[in-house]
């Protein structure tokens, strides 16, 4: 029975027979993911790659799904395209519609274990679901760690003993930006190669039987095709990975047929005796399917969907191009009108789903900044689609100065960014995204006609956006004008309540407005979908108290303690009082007595609870509290009965 092509984008694709029965004992699985590894990239500087590719099944014409980091590895963890689970750029967060192959394995009785090295991979994103252990955890801050303080961790938990068989995903990412070694991107890649093959080594004496997958989950441009690092253009770079898989029922030898990445997903059910169908243990011509959305999600640009068969590639973004990537592998010529493509292959480009505009990534500050850092633009605005919209390879020109854009509007440092965002601009006048990074910009620096001139142009691009109304209620709430700004902000949480910016700009409004109830539902809202400070805790904490949420004030100055520099015991201290918790209230009070022995309300609190619990020396800390009473804790120990 034939498929439709929206089945094989949003399901499993084409059913295949094996060519060998499972064996009765499951192996253990290793795969390892590498990340902006280009298939061109292994060689004379990858002998542990290379050792394994010797006794490997290697197929020399692997393709990821998506150039970017999560959408990639979301595809070989459901065996989905993009289009199938919704994930079309890092940041997004992956359904739990869609079963996770972790999850399929251990409740196949596989122990299962993830450690991964950067932040585009956290848990936060839903790749985690199923894994006893998922260690994302990046040292003091960073958003990314080596390959060998990742190795250290799964090598540690691979040495506990187990008879079930295990699932270990360990995942390097060296050779992505910004490069540390002196040699650059080959460097890079040649001290996760050093890593990889401590790790497999490691692994083969543990595990027996045993299976190992060794991909690249995309490549980088290295400016090819304009295009220094990846995420913006479908070319071979970017999208042609290095893929080895060795296990039972899997001969060494090279095997050119296409293959997409996806079927990772399947081949490891497979070994694990969950069905074979799409195993990469058969290999069958098909059309090959990769998207790179980023463009169109952020810029309104067009969108771009690859689509390969046999030696053919075609990329269809407003216009198709054909490349043949054997003869021609640097994709220089090319032959579309020249020669013919299939009927599928023109089915594939057509008709693939491009992705919805129905919302954006929702981050805070700090993910924000982390992922700025890798050089990964995250759009907070739906951009303008149009017909004539720009085709991304013809745009190439900007690629650098968005990132650079990015970067420095995710620092804030907005002077830098104003100059950049302008000549975007110039060259994009219908570009939402920059013109209300513009605006915002400006106005965080007080350039309140320059951030006017902003809105008014982003208005001329999208009269009816509400991103410019949010935007436009951020910068009146900076302002002062908070009549104008909540009746906005409260409309743009209706339509968007998730909305981190608008959120804290509301609170803050209604804090101002002596609203405070409101204020602190707006504050629980913000913490449900942030980590807060140690700062913003306190301020929680000391609203908390304000409004007398005894509990939710407790549990914020708790958390508050637990991070370094906590001057709060004292607060601490009378909500545990009021709460009859008395020993914890008397270790708070103490507390704070030690850096202010002399405190009145400190003293004063601390006799209190040295009554409530009988304390030998409860007369003493009566007195004490009388002798260094102010005005306020004068009239409060003249009243209180326990006192008496």
């Amino acid at each position: 029975m034939k498929r439709s092509l929206l089945a094989l984008v949003l399901a499993v694709g084409c059913t295949q027979q094996p060519e060998a029965p499972v064996p009765a004992v499951r192996p253990s699985v290793l795969l390892v993911t590498l990340d902006t590894t280009r298939a061109d990239a292994m060689g004379a500087h990858t002998p542990a790659f290379n050792e394994l590719a010797s006794r490997s099944r290697q197929f020399k014409n692997a393709y990821a799904t998506a150039p970017q980091t999560l959408p990639s590895h979301s595809s070989m963890m459901t065996g989905l395209y993009p289009a199938g689970h919704g994930v079309h750029e890092n940041a997004r967060q992956l359904a739990t519609v869609h079963p996770l192959l972790a999850e399929k394995l251990t409740q196949a009785g596989y122990r299962s274990a993830a450690f991964v090295s950067a932040f585009p991979l956290a848990r936060r994103f839903g790749l985690a679901r199923g894994f006893e252990v998922y260690d994302d955890t990046l040292p003091n801050g960073r958003t990314e760690r080596s390959a060998k303080e990742t190795t250290d961790r799964a090598l540690a938990w691979l040495g506990d003993a187990s008879q079930q068989p295990v699932f270990l995903w360990v995942h390097y990412f060296e050779p992505h930006y910004p490069y540390e070694s002196p040699d650059g991107y080959r460097g890079e890649i040649a001290t996760m190669d050093a890593q990889l093959g401590r790790l497999v080594q490691a692994f083969e004496t543990k595990a027996n039987p045993r299976a190992i997958i060794v991909v690249g989950d995309h490549g980088e441009g290295l400016g090819e095709h304009g295009e220094a690092q990846h995420g913006n253009l479908l070319y071979q770079g970017v999208m042609h990975v290095p893929l080895l898989v060795s296990g039972p029922n899997f001969t060494s030898g090279a095997v050119d047929t296409p293959v997409s990445t996806r079927r990772i997903f399947h081949t490891i059910l497979d070994w694990a005796g969950l069905g074979a169908d799409n195993s990469l243990r058969t290999t069958t011509n098909e059309v090959v399917l990769g998207e790179a959305m980023v463009p169109f999600l952020q810029y309104g640009w067009q969108p771009q969907v690859m689509a390969v068969e046999n030696t053919r590639k075609a990329i269809h973004a407003g216009a198709i191009e054909v490349y043949d990537v054997v003869t021609d592998p640097t994709e220089v010529r090319d032959l579309n009108g020249k020669v013919d493509l299939s009927r599928n292959v023109r089915k594939s480009l057509t008709e693939y789903p491009v992705p919805s505009m129905k919302e954006v990534a929702q981050l805070d500050d700090e993910a924000r900044r982390q992922l700025a850092s890798l050089g990964y633009i995250t759009a907070d605005v739906k951009p303008v689609v149009r017909k004539d919209a720009p085709r991304p390879r013809d745009m190439t020109h900007l690629f650098a100065t968005f990132d650079q854009a990015s970067g420095a509007f995710e620092r804030g440092d907005y002077a830098a960014a104003i100059p950049l965002l302008e000549k975007i601009l110039k060259d994009d006048p219908n570009n939402l995204m920059a013109a209300l990074r513009l605006a915002a910009a400006h106005s965080a620096l007080g350039k309140n006609d320059a951030a006017m001139a902003a809105f008014r142009q982003a208005e001329t691009i999208a009269p009816q956006s509400p991103d410019v109304r949010a935007y436009l209620a951020l910068h009146l709430a900076r302002i002062g004008e908070r009549e104008r700004a909540a009746p906005m902000l409260e409309q743009t949480l209706a339509e968007t309540p998730d909305r981190l910016p608008a959120l804290e700009a509301l609170a803050e409004i209604r804090e101002r407005e002596g609203k405070l109830p409101e204020a602190l539902a707006l504050r629980k809202r913000i913490h449900a979908l942030k980590t807060p400070s140690a700062a913003e805790l306190v301020g929680f904490g000391q609203l908390a108290m304000a409004v007398g949420d005894t509990a939710s004030a407790i549990d914020a100055f708790e958390k508050a303690r637990a991070m370094p520099g906590f001057r709060y015991d004292l607060e601490l201290g009378v909500l545990y009082l009021a709460s009859r918790r008395f020993e914890e209230a008397r270790a708070a009070l103490d507390r704070a007595l030690i850096s202010r022995p002399d405190n009145p309300m400190a003293l004063f609190k601390r006799a209190q609870v040295s009554v409530l619990l009988g304390e030998a020396d409860r007369a003493e800390r009566i007195a004490k509290a009388r002798q260094f009473a102010d005005d306020t804790t004068r009239e409060l120990i003249a009243s209180e009965r326990l006192f008496r």
